[in-house]
């Protein structure tokens, strides 16, 4: 999938309601080579649909405060790596809106070791 191809999935999505399974939920601790990732929030995937990276793509869902193992809501954003091959969608449930600010805020913890840049949902 080129760059081009890989955005034009990911915008597909905004402002979509849709399912996504979750694999780490809420609490999840994720062993990494250099590092530890702690997700405060749950965080999963749209089953079948491959992302930049050839695996499912990701997606954050904010905004739900227990762990859950599948989640239906709305894609409210994307958030576009500049420097890695995938981009990761961010998921809320339906009426809830947050700026670019809240959302880099609440996925930062993963976030904060590429570039990234938040695109909302017009």
């Amino acid at each position: 999938m080129d760059f081009r191809e890989r955005k034009a999935l990911a915008r597909s999505y905004l402002g979509k309601k849709l399912r996504i399974e979750i694999d780490r939920p809420k609490g999840y601790i994720h062993k990494k080579e250099k590092y530890t990732l702690n997700y405060d929030i749950n965080y999963g995937y749209i089953p079948g649909v491959l992302g930049g990276d050839g695996e499912e793509l990701d997606v954050y869902l904010l905004c739900v405060d227990t762990p859950v193992s599948e989640y239906e809501g709305i894609i409210i954003a994307i958030a576009h790596r500049d420097n890695d091959c995938e981009d990761k969608l961010v998921m809320a449930p339906e009426g809830i809106t947050l700026s670019a600010e809240e959302i880099y805020e609440k996925i930062c913890f993963q976030e904060k070791y590429y570039r990234t840049a938040i695109e909302l949902k017009k």
